[in-house]
């Protein structure tokens, strides 16, 4: 075959084929870009009763599009359901409860944001629209809308104290109070949510009152520090308390929150270079150390010994048992402690708060224990030299507090001066602890020794 002929025929075919396409779109036009629009029922009452609370909304789409869903009542009123969300082509069906994108009515002052609510009873013209760059199509039809619980989920009452804390279990500013007033029942969530929209929820507080009932709710937060857990991340947070009625209606209040120094305290006594984990040695009783609530007497300087066997310690009734500890912050967060400081002397029927320094919840402190002690460690210290502590002022409440900072190490150590022997305890053992105040005792039996009481020269037959 020569070419002029094979070019004819392709010709020839490429045109049948022109004339083909041509011919079935005159005969036979595309598909419409929507089609089977419809809203299943024709009235729906929205209150919850599980009777008529919903339709169905059904649609086909023949092509990508644009769909709209709206609904406008007999005064020109118009209300959004969907606004121009992107679809591909195929059958949609979505059910519609009567709640639209939020809105409020005129002459309302409602506190918080309606994000959604419940259209007004009434006789409603809804309309579907599809919209791509090269065509556009609706319907539309009737809804009618009665007996709707209309009432919104509001929150009347929304308070965050304080507005900075710090969860760090020193028992200053360590929890924040949240506060909601619910004026219907509803669904209530509260929740921190930072700058990357990491969420951190909070439980409610158990009130008598059933999570959503009507009326107060009340959350307190402590960073997740008392479950053991590390608090969020220093920074300032937004609040979010979100109620959602049975209808869908919701409403949404927001507050900020401040979170300082935040983080999980670690402390622990840790072992001595050499030798036992507490050292212990005993040493003569000077009048000059006596220390009462109204007096404060000489310390007495902390014990060169690093090292002791564990051989019984012999103690002259009415003389010292001196110890000397370390102490580690390994956390990262400053650790709160509370006197006396290291170097004070105990008599053996003192205790702290005959000193004046009751106890203070979540404060740290070392103690020392006897089997004849008339209380749990009943001789306490602070967990370092007040040289070693970093000091900060509150104004607010008049008071200086004191922090170990993160990773120091402190040397502790001071005396208890025995002058009760209880021959049936003799000897006694005698041991350190580690003390979180209204928190726990994290050590509770460190470097436990042997002790006996010698009777003094006064006492010897």
């Amino acid at each position: 075959m020569d070419f002029p002929k094979l070019l004819t025929v392709v010709i020839a075919v490429a045109a049948l084929a022109v004339v083909g396409v041509v011919g079935y779109v005159v005969l036979r036009p595309p598909v419409a870009l929507l089609s089977h629009a419809a809203f299943e029922a024709a009235q729906i009452s929205p209150n919850a009763d599980g009777v008529d609370d919903v339709t169905t909304i059904t649609y086909s789409l023949a092509r990508p599009a644009q769909v709209s869903i709206t609904l406008e009542n007999e005064s020109g009123e118009h209300y959004v359901f969907r606004d121009s969300e992107r679809r591909t082509s195929g059958n949609y069906s979505v059910m519609f409860s009567g709640i639209v994108g939020g809105y409020t009515l005129a002459g309302e002052d409602l506190p918080g944001d309606v994000q959604t609510r419940l259209i007004p009873n009434d006789t409603y013209t809804w309309t579907i629209q599809a919209e791509n760059d090269d065509e556009t199509a609706q319907a539309s039809g009737t809804l009618v809308v009665t007996n709707a619980d209309s009432q919104l989920p509001i929150i009347s009452s929304f308070s965050i104290h304080p507005g900075m804390f710090t969860p760090n279990q020193d028992g200053v500013s360590d929890r924040v109070d949240i506060n909601v007033y619910l004026e219907k029942a509803a669904d209530l969530s509260v929740y921190l949510e930072d700058d990357a929209e990491q969420r951190y929820y909070l439980d409610e507080i158990e009130q008598g009152r059933e999570p959503g009932d009507m009326g107060n709710h009340e959350f307190d937060y402590d960073g997740g520090v008392d479950q053991g857990l590390e608090p969020p991340a220093d920074g300032e947070y937004t609040v979010y308390a979100i109620a959602q009625d049975d209808e869908g209606q919701r409403i949404v209040r927001q507050g900020t929150l401040a979170i300082e120094n935040g983080g999980l305290p670690q402390v622990e006594i840790v072992a001595q270079t050499t030798g036992t984990d507490v050292y212990f040695e005993t040493q003569a009783y000077d009048e000059a150390t006596l220390t009462t609530a109204g007096n404060r007497g000489d310390l007495i300087p902390m014990p060169d010994g690093v090292m002791s066997d564990l051989t019984t310690l012999e103690v002259v009734q009415g003389d010292l048992l001196v110890f000397k500890l370390t102490v580690w912050n390994y956390g990262d967060t400053p650790v709160r402690t509370i006197g006396p400081f290291p170097g004070t002397v105990y008599q053996f029927d003192q205790q702290y708060s005959t000193l004046g320094a009751y106890v203070e919840p979540g404060a740290w402190r070392v103690g020392i224990n006897c089997d004849t002690a008339l209380s749990d460690f009943p001789w306490r210290w602070a967990i370092a030299p007040l040289d070693q502590l970093e000091q900060v002022y509150d104004e607010t409440h008049d008071v200086t507090y004191y922090y170990l900072p993160p990773g120091a190490r402190a040397e502790v150590w001071g005396a208890v001066r025995l002058t009760e022997l209880v021959p049936a305890v003799n000897p006694q053992d005698c041991w350190a602890g580690l003390i979180h105040e209204r928190v726990e005792t994290l050590q509770t039996r460190v470097g436990a020794r042997e002790v006996r009481i010698a009777p003094g020269p006064d006492d010897a037959d």
